[in-house]
């Protein structure tokens, strides 16, 4: 076959490279150990000093990375304008340092290290009351900020038992890493590819035993699962639609949590987006777009206040994964 011509293994081959669940996380389990007692020892100086190369090059041998901070911070600036002026190359390198920086910060949350009182919350009246009746919950999350500050806070102060759907297979290796860390931690990493009929029963006896099930609801699944697009940031993006099919299947509240930084520490900001999420049979596609947009809108309010905050480093607004691996097919 000559080179003008798609070959239609290798454009699947290159569309699954571009999903972000192939495109692999930064660091490793031993790299998070690395970094932990980095800082214990010399400090976040020294951390920096240490890190800050490794990004630089990440940064130059990841084109994927510096086009994807590049789209969302231009987009950033076209709707709210904080940014402060037409994003560069050097505004991404300053979005993958605050990811950097952010990585130590929650490693020094999962270790207790962190100052909790730079942290504010805002909306988390809904989840103490919940947390008081002895209730569970669905929590979805986006990659943005330092989510562990809830986790453990929650922890320390509530008592609030948790379990973290993570789609990496080193969730094993990372609740040791918890346990060694803070033996005391109620957070749980449970890996899943997808939302079996299984799964979603434990996860359902979890949730009426009092727990909460934190989901990401910002990333379109792996494996075929379902998504909706809705409007992000001026253009419509895809999000995963499994929260608000969990949250109808269990009948319990669904909650969105985010994680921004400000001046010298984090807001956590909290919303119920559903008391009780009903998805009727003849207007269920309708139903999943509208909660879907609903928390898009609030996503994006609070992602623009803090834009270097945001963690996806992939083509978020891409139709699908095809059409990113054509585009990487067309660059290689």
């Amino acid at each position: 076959m000559s080179a003008a011509h798609s070959n239609p293994a290798s454009t699947a081959a290159a569309a699954r490279s571009r999903h972000w669940s192939t495109i692999g996380e930064v660091t490793c389990v031993w790299g998070v150990w690395c970094l932990y007692f980095l800082n214990r020892i010399f400090g976040r100086t020294l951390f920096r000093l240490v890190v800050y190369p490794v990004v630089s090059y990440y940064w130059l041998t990841h084109p994927l990375a510096r086009r994807s901070s590049l789209d969302f911070l231009t987009r950033v600036e076209r709707t709210a304008g904080t940014i402060g002026g037409r994003p560069t190359w050097r505004h991404t390198l300053r979005h993958l340092f605050s990811f950097a920086d952010t990585l130590l910060d929650k490693l020094l949350a999962i270790g207790g290290q962190y100052r909790f009182g730079s942290v504010r919350r805002e909306g988390n009246e809904v989840l103490l009351e919940q947390i008081a009746r002895g209730q569970g919950g669905i929590i979805m999350t986006a990659h943005m900020g330092c989510l562990e500050l809830c986790r453990v806070l929650a922890n320390q102060r509530n008592g609030m038992r948790l379990t973290v759907l993570v789609h990496t297979h080193h969730a094993e290796r990372f609740n040791r890493i918890l346990s060694r860390i803070d033996p005391r931690s109620g957070v749980q990493l449970y890996q899943v590819d997808d939302i079996s009929p299984a799964t979603a029963l434990e996860l359902t006896a979890k949730v009426q035993a009092g727990e909460f099930v934190a989901i990401a609801g910002d990333r379109a699944p792996a494996h075929g699962g379902r998504a909706v697009r809705v409007p992000f940031m001026g253009d419509p993006a895809r999000f995963p639609v499994g929260p608000y099919v969990l949250a109808a299947l269990m009948r319990c509240p669904l909650y969105a949590m985010g994680c921004v930084r400000q001046r010298e520490g984090h807001l956590l900001r909290f919303t119920e987006i559903a008391h009780e999420v009903n998805l009727p049979r003849a207007r269920r596609e309708q139903a999943l777009v509208a909660l879907a947009t609903a928390y898009a809108a609030w996503l994006e309010a609070l992602v623009v206040q803090s834009p270097y905050d945001w963690f996806n480093f992939y083509e978020f607004w891409a139709d699908d994964p095809v059409t990113v691996g054509r585009q990487g097919a067309q660059e290689a």
